[in-house]
C-alpha cells in the first residue's frame, strides 16, 4: 500500500487548499494538480483535495476538467448522482428500467439488465471521462440517463443551471444518500474486493485505517456528509430539478420511491400499466435478489468500469454497519457528522 504523505507535500497541500478555489471551464482546465493536497492511504486510488473534497487525481487531471469543456448536456438529461457506496447501482437499475419500460418491458427475458450491468447501461460522467471522449453520451439518445459522483458545487453550471445568472433551469438530477456509518462499511468492503481487478492489492486495508480516514473526509469524494448536504440543500431549494431520496426509506417502501422516480423523470405509470404490475415488475427486476442471481452479475463479468460486475451486489441492507463496528467507532462517527451537520436543518435520521 502507499506510504503516508511526507511533510512536505502535506505543507504544500494546506498552502494549495488555502487557496481561493475558481470555478467553471477554464478554472478546471487550470487546476494544478501536484499543488493540491494529497492522500495516499485508501486505495486503489491517489486522493487530491479539490474545493473542500478529495477526488482521485486521475478524475481531476482528466474527467473532471472534461466534465466541464467537453461534456454537452441535454436539457432531457437525467443525472443519477450519489456518495459511492449509497444505492447508486440500484437507482441506476431503477431508472434505467422505468425510462426505457416500453422499448424493453421488465418482464423481457432479454431485457438489457438481464445482458450488462447496470453501470454499462447508466455510466458515471467523470469516471467514463476519464478514459474516453464524449463520443459515448453523445450517441445516446434522448432522454439520457446519467450517473456521476461528484460534489454538487463541482458540477457544470450547464448541468445545474447555475451558468448565465441562473437564467437555465439545468438537468434534472436524482441524489441517494445513506447512512454514514453503513456508506463507510460498503465502501471499505468494496474497495477490499475491487481493487484486485485495478491492479491493487487492498487486503491488508483494515476497517480501522478506512474508519479514521472517512471520519478526516479523507476518501474519494469524502466529507460523505458534506456530499450529501450539497444535493440536500439544492433540492429543498428547487425541488423541481433536485429529488433527494434516502437509502433506507427506499428498501421500505420500493414501490412508491420509483412512482416517485418516475414522475420527477416525466414518465408517471399510467392507470393500465399500474394494474398490470408494471411497477411490480420493475421492482422485482432490479431487486438485489434478482439482480445477484442473474448470470451476468455472477460469472466472473466485468464491466465499464474495469470491476467484476459481482463486486457491486453485496447485502444492499440497512444497519450492516453493526457487524464491523464498534459501539465507540460508531459513537464518533455521529458524532462528527452531527458537528458538521449543526445549523444546516439536514439529518441523515429517516422520517420513520
Amino acid at each position: 500500500m502507499a506510504s503516508t504523505p511526507s511533510e512536505d507535500e502535506a505543507r504544500e497541500g494546506s498552502s494549495a487548499s488555502s487557496m481561493a478555489i475558481p470555478h467553471g471551464a477554464d478554472a478546471a482546465a487550470e487546476i494544478v494538480v501536484p499543488w493540491l493536497p494529497l492522500e495516499t492511504r485508501w486505495p486503489p486510488f491517489l486522493l487530491r483535495q479539490y474545493a473542500g473534497f478529495w477526488l482521485p487525481e486521475v478524475t481531476l487531471k482528466v474527467g473532471f476538467p472534461a466534465v466541464h469543456s467537453v461534456f454537452e448536456p441535454r436539457p432531457t438529461d437525467v443525472f443519477m448522482a450519489s456518495f459511492p457506496r449509497s444505492g447508486a447501482t440500484w437507482l441506476k437499475s431503477l431508472a434505467f428500467a422505468t425510462l426505457n419500460r416500453r422499448t424493453h418491458p421488465p418482464l423481457a427475458g432479454d431485457h438489457p439488465l438481464r445482458r450488462r450491468s447496470p453501470h454499462d447501461w447508466v455510466r458515471f460522467l467523470e469516471i467514463a471521462l476519464n478514459t474516453s471522449g464524449g463520443e459515448f453520451f453523445e450517441a445516446l439518445p434522448s432522454p439520457r440517463v446519467l450517473a456521476t459522483h461528484l460534489p454538487y458545487t463541482l458540477l457544470p453550471g450547464r448541468i445545474t443551471g447555475n451558468s448565465n445568472g441562473g437564467s437555465a433551469a439545468g438537468c434534472r438530477i436524482v441524489y441517494v444518500c445513506r447512512d454514514p456509518k453503513d456508506a463507510l462499511v460498503s465502501y471499505w468492503l468494496f474497495t477490499r474486493k475491487a481493487s484486485p481487478d485495478l491492479g491493487v492489492d487492498a487486503g491488508s486495508f483494515t476497517i480501522h485505517e478506512a474508519f479514521d480516514l472517512f471520519c478526516e473526509g479523507r476518501c474519494a469524494c469524502g466529507p460523505q456528509w458534506q456530499h450529501a448536504l450539497e444535493y440536500w440543500e439544492e433540492s429543498v431549494r428547487r425541488p423541481d430539478r433536485v429529488l433527494f431520496l434516502r437509502y433506507e426509506e427506499m428498501l421500505l417502501e420500493p414501490k412508491s420511491h420509483l412512482r416517485k422516480l418516475a414522475k420527477f423523470m416525466g414518465c408517471d405509470f399510467s392507470d393500465e400499466e399500474e394494474e398490470q404490475g408494471v411497477v411490480s415488475a420493475i421492482v422485482e427486476l432490479c431487486s438485489l435478489g434478482k439482480m445477484k442471481d442473474m448470470e451476468v452479475n455472477n460469472r466472473n463479468v466485468s464491466n465499464s468500469l474495469g470491476i467484476k460486475n459481482e463486486t457491486f451486489f453485496r447485502k444492499g441492507v440497512s444497519g450492516d454497519w453493526t457487524n464491523h463496528l464498534t459501539s465507540e467507532m460508531a459513537r464518533r462517527l455521529d458524532k462528527i457528522v452531527e458537528d458538521a451537520l449543526q445549523g444546516s436543518g439536514f439529518t441523515f435520521a429517516t422520517s420513520r
